[in-house]
């Protein structure tokens, strides 16, 4: 007797015939891997490290043709370069890089913070102690703004510090003219737009006030151009002094006004992750050079209040 159909059109009884295994397919042609990055670093960033100049400057001077590696002169600041390259700067052979170092200084009002002044006016690299090595500072305090400023003889720690991302909190201590209040101070707690520029909430505390001045501290991570007196001005409040007294854990603390204080390589360390961070030793507070100096040690830098 012949079997019955089943559903599905196979005989009962029989069994299933084992389905064609599906044909493994081809993988997909990857792409050619792309070139690596040439070994050694941008002769920028050398330069910087150097001491020459900041990463900017460098850039400028390679641009004028001043610098030279291996005899010829480099045309593009987009060049890598190795510990074996020969590098010359307006012809002179370029020193070897010195560790990482970082310096307190308690900027007086009065000074600029740039390499030089159109104005003639003087900058603060014309009053640093003579035995300061070339150095950058970290960010800005515009002429009429005083206290601590970082000083720095290397770019990496200069680009670390100035990042937004780092997010350090830097304190003033603000003196306006007025009678603020609570309310008065409420827009710069919950961030305020000034002429299109928007500014990130501020810390602000009232101290006290003194006749017709009130002591504010103030606490804010941006550090945008002029800041915190454009801030005030949009609320009603004319800044007549600006002081500031910590730069995240670095603080102002009894440094006078001129001096400038090294601080520990431990503290590098500790604080910035510097491993090649110069070694401790006895750190002594310099004081101010009365006179001008012979030449500017940095260029120019961003961000000031």
């Amino acid at each position: 007797m012949t079997d019955k159909p089943s559903r599905g059109g196979r005989p009962s009884g029989a069994r299933p015939q084992p389905r064609p295994r599906p044909k493994p397919r081809k993988p997909a042609q990857q792409a050619a891997p792309a070139e690596g990055t040439p070994p050694g670093e941008r002769i920028a960033k050398v330069l910087s490290r150097a001491g020459v100049a900041s990463r900017r400057d460098a850039e400028k001077m390679i641009a004028e043709g001043r610098v030279s590696v291996n005899g010829a002169i480099v045309e593009r600041a987009a060049l890598n370069v190795l510990p074996s390259d020969k590098v010359t700067v307006d012809g002179n052979p370029l020193a070897e890089a010195e560790a990482a170092r970082l310096w307190l200084y308690h900027k007086p009002a009065g000074l600029v913070t740039t390499t030089r002044d159109e104005q003639g006016r003087a900058t603060i690299f014309d009053k640093l102690p003579e035995d300061m090595p070339r150095v950058m500072s970290v960010g800005r305090l515009d002429l009429n703004s005083e206290g601590l400023l970082l000083l720095t003889n290397d770019g990496g720690i200069k680009r670390k510090l100035e990042l937004p991302s780092t997010g350090w909190l830097r304190k003033y201590r603000v003196r306006v003219n007025g009678r603020p209040s609570d309310n008065t101070l409420a827009p710069l707690r919950e961030g305020i737009t000034v002429e299109g520029q928007r500014y990130q909430p501020m810390q602000v505390t009232l101290d006290r006030q003194q006749g017709a001045n009130a002591w504010l501290t103030v606490g804010l991570r941006e550090g945008k151009n002029r800041e915190i007196r454009r801030a005030m001005t949009d609320i009603g409040l004319t800044v007549n002094r600006l002081i500031r007294v910590s730069y995240g854990p670095f603080q102002l603390g009894q440094l006078k006004e001129g001096e400038v204080q090294e601080i520990r390589g431990k503290v590098l360390r500790d604080q910035l992750g510097m491993e090649g961070a110069k070694p401790d030793r006895p750190v002594p507070v310099r004081r101010r050079n009365p006179g001008p100096k012979a030449g500017p040690k940095t260029g120019p830098k961003p961000g000031r209040n």
